[in-house]
């Protein structure tokens, strides 16, 4: 057994951003506002701090640690030399929830944590489900890995475009805090990332996107063989977000973005992908922002993360890394990247490629 020297803390403590007062019975009181807490390390040798975002239904625990004990990419990177903010999203975990300002919430059972996130394996709903053999315990209530990470999964806005907008209120009011830093993005995330980073193009210096939010345009319906896929609602009326993102030409409506669908997917276990009509308007305050989107080799995005990196890169964002892990080497994952039980072979690769591209 390998014993790792002490992890050195030079810096830590939390604080909020972002808010307004709204008016309600017994109040003022505060919405929009979301918890950080942050540690920087006594070799701090990276330019810029991480801020991780976490997914639909899930909050800053997931980088923190993993539901067996292990080390979390917020040990892992501390390690590396980063300062490293984790968000709790407004409405969710730390960063109080308030029905009056919020609205109706929905939440994960044990069925579809156990279908999207820990078994996929079991449920056959998408090709590449097979495939999974990384998730560290038995998937069933009762076993301590899985009871661990049900503990942790927290009611979600049941408006995908509030949180968006949430997000990117909240995550623009990080980066007027703390400076230009990295995003970090999971899933659901994904959405915030690009948001923020149309809102503080300059501070944002790179965007790692673990099988961020998608595909683009329409969801995506996982149902078995033998059809495998079909378009779910029309969900992104900006093509990668709900709220909207600055293209050129300019809009004034986003009905002015005409899509289009591939007549044919690149492979029979991929989706057809939505993009825009040629000629396509350009994301131009992202386009000269790094991005690295990672892909897993189990996940349910494996069938369309492809489309998401295709729609980015036809509008401009031609900084653009994609990485399928299973080519190089790093197989079995689903969709929790993070928690998994090669997570750490995970954070390298991004590591690596933040050092590659100038930011880390």
């Amino acid at each position: 057994m390998t014993i790792k020297p002490p992890l050195e803390i030079a810096e830590q403590g939390y604080f909020f951003v972002g808010g307004k007062y709204f008016d309600a019975p017994g109040g003022p009181f505060l919405a929009g506002h979301m918890y950080v807490e942050f540690q920087i390390p006594k070799n701090l040798t990276r330019p810029y701090p991480l801020v991780l975002f976490a997914g639909g239904g899930q909050s800053g625990l997931n980088y923190t640690g993993t539901p067996d004990g292990r080390d979390g990419w917020v040990q892992y990177y501390l390690r590396q030399g980063f300062a490293v903010y984790v968000l709790d999203q407004p409405a969710r975990a730390r960063s109080p929830y308030q029905a009056d300002a919020y609205g109706p919430t929905t939440r994960f059972g044990v069925e579809r944590v156990q279908w999207q996130f820990v078994a996929p394996e079991r449920f056959n709903l998408w090709p590449q489900a097979k495939h999974h053999t990384q998730w560290p315990g038995t998937p069933d209530p009762g076993d301590p890995v899985f009871d661990q990470f049900m503990a942790q999964q927290y009611p979600s806005l049941e408006s995908f475009p509030k949180q968006q907008e949430l997000n990117r209120d909240a995550g623009a009011a990080l980066l007027d805090k703390i400076g230009p830093a990295v995003l970090f993005t999971h899933s659901q995330s994904g959405t915030f990332g690009w948001l923020v980073a149309d809102a503080r193009p300059e501070r944002v210096k790179a965007i790692v996107a673990m099988e961020p939010s998608g595909p683009p345009v329409h969801d995506l319906v996982t149902k078995g063989a033998p059809d495998w896929f079909e378009d779910g609602p029309y969900v992104k009326p900006y093509g990668l977000t709900a709220p909207p993102l600055t293209y050129d030409p300019p809009l004034s409506d986003p009905s002015e973005l005409k899509f289009v669908k591939q007549a044919k997917a690149d492979a029979p276990d991929l989706t057809p992908c939505w993009e825009q009509a040629e000629p396509a308007r350009k994301l131009k305050n992202l386009a000269d922002i790094p991005v690295l989107v990672v892909m897993a080799e189990a996940s349910y995005h494996a069938a369309y993360d492809h489309c998401t990196v295709r729609y980015m890169r036809q509008a401009g964002m031609m900084k653009t890394t994609f990485i399928k892990l299973a080519d190089i080497g790093i197989t079995g994952n689903a969709h929790m990247l993070m928690l998994e039980k090669n997570n750490l072979d995970i954070a390298a690769v991004a590591e690596k490629w933040m050092r590659e591209a100038g930011v880390g």
